[in-house]
């Protein structure tokens, strides 16, 4: 979530304090890599690019900021009350960052993987965490060359944050399916929509979370977890969605990268209306469906595979329908919400995604009509960042 400080702490069990957040507010986290304007290759200059968007002071940039790796820059919005606030706000910081890599020859993308790049040639930033990170993950941790969305909703009482997050992930295929853009790994055609989400779960601590009951069974679970040292403390849970008590959210973070500003507006509306729906549901007093977590899995597993194309389960009892039909009658039921939280528009263009294709769908078309260059496939991303998505139908 952005920068700014919490607000006043909440009630504390355990140790673990939720902050008082205003209800829905909404920020995300966007990853982007950073790739030679000509070859397409993945360039590891973050260091550079962030030295340059230094403010006047010398100080780093406030919310433009760097992750595991020197190829990848991350763009923070702030804490707004609509998606297209947050919107709005990464933006503006994609152009403070295009005005600092343009003149040295480099691109940006949105993707959940890079087509071609290979995971053994990317140097990992050099801060004490990662390296933690990556002396106790080593294959698997230097394997991490991916980009995601991250989007956090305010929760204003936290003892909703254990149900809706609990609810939420019966909606984990609907998001997966919508955002896939990792097709390729190191030059492969995977044959998954989504091969960053199941590389990424990998990791110790990161997959699909525990259904646990409520916030005192969080707070066991993360003093489980500390006790014999498997985690410092619970900002190294990396669930698919998990609560961020620093600052009061529920963060969805499955994502793959979005590859356009509409895709990543659309999805972030999506889990900005579900979490209010779950969140109203709770205050009517009306029960939310938590799915087995074998069909939770099973579902994860054929957005990943199979995205817009996936048939998911859909209760308890095994029904099954199209993600698509499914994700078409949720834009119905979550209109009236949509409306309430200023993102109809957003939300809307879901329908496009849905008529046009995700961003998976688009990148394997690139390849196949230019026999298989990958190089292609990241130019098409790179217009696209630039021009939106129709802007691969004309190459």
């Amino acid at each position: 979530m952005p920068s700014g400080c919490p607000a006043e702490a909440g009630n504390t069990i355990m140790g673990i304090d939720f902050a008082r957040s205003e209800r829905s507010t909404v920020g995300i986290e966007w990853e982007l890599a950073l790739v030679d304007r000509d070859s397409g290759d993945l360039v590891s200059a973050a260091d550079e690019v962030l030295t340059a968007l230094c403010q006047s002071d010398g100080s780093p940039h406030p919310y433009i900021t760097g992750e595991l790796l020197l190829n990848t820059v991350e763009l923070v919005s702030s804490v707004h009350t609509t998606v297209a606030g947050a919107v709005r706000d990464l933006d503006g910081q994609l152009q403070e960052l295009r005005g600092v890599t343009h003149g040295r020859g480099i691109d940006i993308i949105g993707s959940g993987s890079h087509p071609f790049g290979q995971w053994y040639d990317q140097p990992v930033a050099n801060k004490e965490r990662y390296h933690k990170l990556i002396e106790r993950t080593r294959w698997w941790g230097r394997n991490m060359m991916i980009w995601g969305v991250h989007v956090h909703v305010g929760i204003e009482d936290r003892d909703k944050v254990m149900p809706i997050l609990n609810a939420m992930l019966s909606y984990i295929p609907h998001l997966q399916a919508l955002s896939a853009s990792s097709p390729y790994w190191s030059g492969v055609d995977t044959g998954y929509a989504s091969n960053r989400s199941l590389m990424f779960q990998q990791l110790p601590t990161a997959g699909l979370p525990y259904q646990l009951p409520d916030w005192a069974a969080f707070e066991d679970y993360v003093a489980d977890m500390t006790k014999p040292g498997i985690i410092d403390d619970y900002t190294e849970v990396r669930w698919d969605i998990r609560p961020s008590p620093h600052w009061g959210t529920i963060e969805v973070r499955f994502c793959d990268g979005a590859s356009t500003h509409r895709e990543l507006a659309a999805v972030a509306a999506l889990i900005h209306c579900l979490v209010e729906h779950l969140s109203t549901r709770i205050d009517e007093g009306q029960p939310l469906l938590v799915l087995q977590p074998w069909y939770v899995r099973e579902n994860k597993w054929r957005a990943a595979r199979y995205g817009l194309d996936a048939k998911v389960i859909l209760d308890n009892a095994g029904n099954e329908r199209p993600v698509t039909d499914d994700i078409r009658n949720l834009l119905v039921t979550l209109a009236p919400i949509a409306g309430r939280l200023g993102c109809s528009e957003e939300l809307a263009s879901i329908g496009e995604i849905l008529d046009e294709g995700a961003s998976y769908s688009r990148q394997l078309r690139v390849a196949a009509a230019n026999s298989g260059d990958l190089s292609a496939v990241v130019k098409a991303l790179a217009r696209e960042l630039r021009d939106g998505s129709k802007a691969v139908l004309d190459l």
